[in-house]
Order: C-alpha cells, then structure tokens, then sequence
C-alpha cells in the first residue's frame, strides 16, 4: 500500500525539523506527524458535520500523553494505563490552545477538536514546541476556516550570557537561567506569552520577545509553503448571527441605558442591571413576536454592544467602566497572620478581588513526587490555588481543579518559586494554598501578593517581597491605535483585547503570561504593557510591604521543628537498619516525627519539638561516630553473658568483660549490672569493629 508521505524539511536551531503528511489517520480533516530531533507527534484536526446548539464556539484542544513514548511504565500497582492527564499536558494543552483559539471566528457553532498526540520524546527536545507547530499545521491545510498559521519558540536567556533558542535539555542543565519564556503568535504578531524569571529586567524581556518574533515569522513561512503545495479550500461555514432587523431592534432598545448600567464601580451592580436591561429587552420583543431563537441573540448582541462601547471610551476619551485612570490601581488591603494557627497566613484585597493564602511545613519527606513523560523527579514547593463558584456569586459543584486553576496555580507558581531559600539553606517541604474568596479581576496575581505574604509570615525566607499586576489593552485594529489598562477587571478583562499579567519584585520580573483575544499584539504594546505594569508593581509593593517588610525570623511555634546533619553514606545503612529497624526505633524512641536521609548523607530529622528533634539527632550521631579509645558511651544493659555483659549505645554494642565490672573479683555479673540497666563507660579497646568496654576504669 502506498501511504503517499510527503514530508517538509528545515532546519531550526541546528535541529532537522519535518512535517509529514499521509493517509496515516487518513479519516480526519487533517493529521500531520511532526519530529524535531526525535521527539515526534501526531496533531490531528477534525470539524463536525453540522452546527451544534451552543451559545459558544465549540473547540476543544487535547495534548495526550503516552508513556510508551518515553520508554516508561508509569502509574500505580494497580493502573498502568495514561487517565487523568498530567499537569505538564495541562499546560502544554492550554499553551496550544491560547495560540490558536484567537484566530478562530468565535460566532461559528459548528465542533472542532485539535488533539496532539505525544509518540516518541528522546529527553532532549521539548515535546510543546513541535506539538504547536504541527497543530497550526494540521490546521492551516485543512478545510477549518482560520486565520493562522502560528508557530511558538522557547527563548532562554543565561545569567550573564546571550538569548539562545530552542535550547536542549542536556544545554539547560548546565545554565544558571535569567530568563525562560515560550513566545507564540503569528507572522507579525505576539498572541501568547508563558515567562519564568529571576528578576529579569524589562528591557530584555522585550529583546526575547523580538527575537521570538523573527523566528516565528521563519517558522510561519516554512508552513505557508506547505499550505500552498497540499493545503485544502477553507470551508464556507455558515456564524451565527442575528438579522439585521433584530440588531437594530436590540441596539435602538438599549442605546440609551448600556452606558449608565455598564459604568459602574460595583460589579454586582451591574451584573444586576444588565440582567434586568436583557429581561426588559427579551419582553418587548416576545410581545412583537419574535420567537426563542431570536430571543437568544439577545444577550450576545449586547455582549459585542458592550464590547464596542468600552472600546469607544477608553479610546477616545480615556474612561473605564469604573471611572478609573488608565493606570490607576484598584483599593489595595494586606494583613497577615489571618489565621494565627496556621504556619503561615496572609489575605490580599485589590477592589473585589480577595486571596486568602495559607502556608503549611513540612518535614522533606512531605515533598511531592512527580512523574510524567518528560519528568521525574520530587518537588518540595507545591502552590494549589482554588477558584470556588460562590467567588464569583454563582453556585456549582466542587469537583478537581481545572485547565484554569492549574493554569493559574502555575503561573503564581513560577512568580515565587526562584525567590525562595535553597533546601540547604531552607529544608522544609513548603506548600502554599491560596482561597480565592472573591473575584473580580486577575485572582492569580492577587494569589501571588497574599502568597508571598504568607510564606514571609510563616518565617521562609523569601529573598524579596514579590507582587503581581494583570494588564489590560484596548485596541482599534483598523487605525492601530491602542491603550494600555492597569489592573484590570471583570468586564475589561472580557471585553478587553489582552490579559497581560506580570509578577516580580522591585527589582525585575518574576513570571508573565499573556492570551489575546485578537489576532496578537505588537512590540511596542509589548514594551508599555511592561511599564505600566512595573509602575503598578512597585505601588503594590508598597502596600505589601506596610503589611510585612521582611520575613519573621523565625518559623511559626506550630510549625514542625527541623535539624540537619551530614553523615557518611557509606554509613548510611547503619542508621537506617535492617529493613528499616535501627532508623524506626530512633522514632519511637525520642518521638521524631521521620527521619529523611538522602544518597548523599545529607540528613534532615523532623519532630514537633526542638526537644524531641536534638534527641533524634544525638542518636543519629551516635550510631555514625567513628569512636576512639578513651571516649566515654552510655547506654542500656541489653545481654547479659556468664563473662560479662553487652551495652547498646545509640545503635552500637560493646562488651564489658566481668574483670572491668568492678575493682576486685566479681563472682555473678548480676551482681553488678541487670538487663535494662543505665550505665556509662568507657572504651579501653577497638579490634576489628568489637568494641571492649570498662566501668571500673571511669574512676
């Protein structure tokens, strides 16, 4: 059979890379296999037959991925097989989703669904990158109507080096990074943006993104030759829109109250008003006789209304919905210690957007291990972030976090994550949950204020307190014009053509993440978008810092208690025992709660007192002390021997022949010591490891 393959070839950053198109999977509107180096996909397109009832556009986009791909059998005893996916397909999912998603007309209801399927991964070439590629690709040459294609680079940058792309993993190993950020878009403009830093400076944020910029606009070009060689008709598919009658009907019945109801500082206010002004219109027209599927146009007319009318304002005359300054900031509000029990608590207020975060140690053993296609490894900061209905006045079940929550979750995630301690300098496992309680307006950026406050209340070391701003644009495509809103809310968040959240400390940024709604935006939006939001940044630092300037010095008095130490490894079997019996009995015995001992030697021994934990440490020590000849042990009677008897001491054993008892002739050794017994002595030889002991030669 032939399969009729054709492939197209180019090299980027030093690698091959190819697209592959054949009968493979041949029942979709399009699949396209696509490799870079080895690691290799399948992006697979398909479009329904016929429009579905939805008041949405109906895409769904899945990254799936398969153990077999990296030559792993991953999963429980019990289940072997790939379910829920993982937080790394989440994201990479999510990343492929907010490039392409903008450039789809979103008044079309017919289903479409992108799947990209993960097939082989040689470790050293991300599987995200090649996974968009072939996704834009897949769908620019089938019949789905589009404004793409798209492409998205990862851009790093060294401390002290030069911006490298596409850097493979054995390179990153080796780099102390700056900079990390995965740059999407189209051929002229940016529509997506994930960004991990070390207090990067604005200005070589924006030398990333031009560089990311021009290898995109490669990337798209290397696709457009494929569109024209295979690509097939875009289909005619039909939008759901109102007619003309109905439009002018819906405008001419609200003109007159969209402003006054949209322009308010409260956003139950008017939520509250636009549902009565909908209800109000829907009546007028159920009398003149228009039937449910008119009726249902209603709301979305109002939607593109609104949508127009909070353009028209900010462009024209500078006006938010809620009367701010383009850069003005909402209300701003921090307290810590909240929940005084807790290790650590902090809550955040910025207008109606509330995060009550709570920090929790732990002892190292209470990391996370994780283990997905690409990673395998334990992570000892771990940040939940939970998004409840009633944040938002709405009712719904509470089921596991979602795309968004862990999406958001991330993105706080990395926003903190390089300002905390070492594990050296820091050795708790540290988990940070932020309760999002109200929203109204980027609650992952709030997450991060009350979460750095909360870590500093529960006394971790944070290098620099950290704040984040979301950042709004408003744009008129045809002239090009634009402005640029700080801290933006709910409806400028939903009718606003960009969110363009940034994190960091008054020194740079920590984290970014940017989704358009329109086709993408420019360098120049780009480059304001990040001094309005450091400017926003540093007001909130101020409020932070009037909370808590630094962190507590020392961890809360409910926390667990943590000492270190550094052994041998070659005795690292000793302290753990036979099946675990030595290292069980020193936490029985002195009340620790575990006892955590890496290959390297490096200890860490946890307990709820200082006490408990310095006890646990003496017996540690005791086991691994290389003993001399004079020292003095002390211990219990643990055998007794007609010619003597043996001592235990922290893990060790050593015999005191009856003639070292006591001065003088010793008839019975039970004369002189009982089983159990608590003695000192001292040590008077060592021959091959035995261990020979005196009493008698204390004196």
């Amino acid at each position: 059979m032939d399969l009729n393959r054709k492939q197209f070839k180019t090299n980027f950053a030093g690698k091959e890379l190819t697209l592959e198109v054949s009968k493979i999977a041949n029942q979709t509107d399009a699949t396209v296999f696509g490799t870079y180096g080895e690691t290799t996909v399948m992006a697979t397109v398909v479009m329904g037959k016929k429009d579905i009832d939805r008041d949405y556009f109906p895409l769904s986009v899945s990254f799936e991925e398969k153990y077999y791909a990296a030559g792993k059998i991953l999963g429980g005893r019990f289940m072997k097989r790939e379910a829920r996916p993982s937080e790394d397909a989440i994201l990479n999912g999510r990343l492929i989703d907010r490039t392409i998603r903008p450039l789809f007309n979103h008044k079309i209801r017919r289903e479409m669904q992108v799947v990209v399927t993960v097939l082989s991964i040689d470790k050293e070439n991300n599987s995200n990158f090649i996974g968009l590629l072939s996704a834009s690709a897949a769908i620019a040459i089938s019949q789905l109507p589009w404004g793409g294609p798209v492409a998205g680079v990862r851009i790093i940058k060294p401390k002290d080096g030069s911006l490298m792309v596409n850097p493979t993993n054995s390179e990153l190993e080796k780099l102390d990074l700056e900079l990390d950020t995965f740059v999407s878009g189209t051929k002229d403009k940016i529509n997506m943006i994930e960004l991990e830093g070390v207090e990067v400076k604005e200005d070589d944020i924006v030398k990333a993104f031009e560089l990311g910029q021009k290898e995109i606009t490669n990337l798209v070009s290397f696709q457009e030759k494929m569109i024209k060689e295979i690509g097939k008709e875009k289909a005619d598919v039909p939008v759901s829109e109102p007619s003309k009658e109905l439009l002018d009907k819906v405008i001419n019945l609200s003109k007159d109250k969209l402003e006054s109801t949209v322009f308010t500082t409260d956003k139950s206010t008017m939520k509250e008003g636009l549902g009565k002004l909908t209800d109000s219109i829907k009546e007028v027209l159920e009398k003149d006789g228009h039937d449910e599927k008119d009726l249902a146009f209603v709301d979305h007319i109002l939607d593109d209304e609104v949508n127009d009318l909070v353009h028209e304002k900010a462009l024209k005359e500078e006006k938010r919905v809620d009367g701010r300054k383009l850069d003005q900031v909402r209300d701003l509000y921090a307290e810590v210690g909240t929940l005084p029990r807790m290790h650590g608590s902090a809550l955040f207020v910025r207008g109606e957007t509330q995060s009550l975060s709570i920090t929790t140690l732990g002892a190292p053993g209470d990391s996370q291990l994780v283990e997905s296609m690409e990673f395998s490894g334990k992570k000892r900061f771990l940040l939940h972030y939970n998004f409840p209905p009633y944040s938002v006045g709405e009712t719904g079940p509470f089921r596991g976090p979602g795309r968004r929550e862990i999406g958001h979750g991330n993105l706080a995630y990395k926003a903190i994550k390089n300002l905390l301690p070492t594990q050296e300098e820091f050795p708790y496992t540290i988990r940070l949950v932020s309760e999002i309680l109200s929203s109204n307006g980027s609650s992952s950026m709030a997450t991060v204020c009350a979460g750095g406050l909360s870590l500093m209340d529960a006394g971790v070391p944070l290098k620099k307190p950290v704040a984040g701003i979301a950042m709004g644009l408003i744009t008129d495509e045809k002239s090009g014009s634009f402005k640029v809103l700080t801290d933006i809310q709910g409806p400028e968040d939903h009718h606003g053509d960009m969110d363009f959240k940034v994190a960091g400390t008054d020194e740079g940024v920590t984290a970014m993440q940017m989704d358009v709604k329109v086709s993408g935006i420019t360098l120049e939006m780009a480059k304001q978008g990040l001094e309005k939001a450091k400017q926003a940044r540093l007001h909130i630092l101020k409020t932070i810092t009037e909370a808590l300037a630094e962190p507590r010095k020392e961890v809360s008095k409910y926390a667990p208690v943590i000492l270190n130490t550094i052994i041998d490894p070659e005795k690292i079997g000793e302290v753990i025992g036979p099946g675990g019996k030595m290292i069980n009995s020193i936490i029985d015995e002195t009340g620790a709660t575990s006892i955590d001992i890496e290959d390297s030697g490096s200890v860490a021994i946890t307990a709820d007192s200082k006490e408990k934990a310095e006890k646990a440490l003496n017996r540690v020590l005791q086991i691994v002390k290389e003993y001399q000849v004079g020292d003095i042990v002390e211990g219990n009677i643990v055998k007794i021997l007609e010619f003597g008897a043996i001592l235990d001491f922290g893990g060790k054993d050593g015999m005191i022949h009856v003639s070292e008892l006591k001065d003088g002739f010793v008839k019975k050794v039970e004369d002189i010591v009982k089983l159990g017994d608590f003695v000192r002595a001292k040590i008077i030889k060592i021959e091959k490891g035995k261990i020979g002991l005196s009493i008698k030669q204390l004196k």
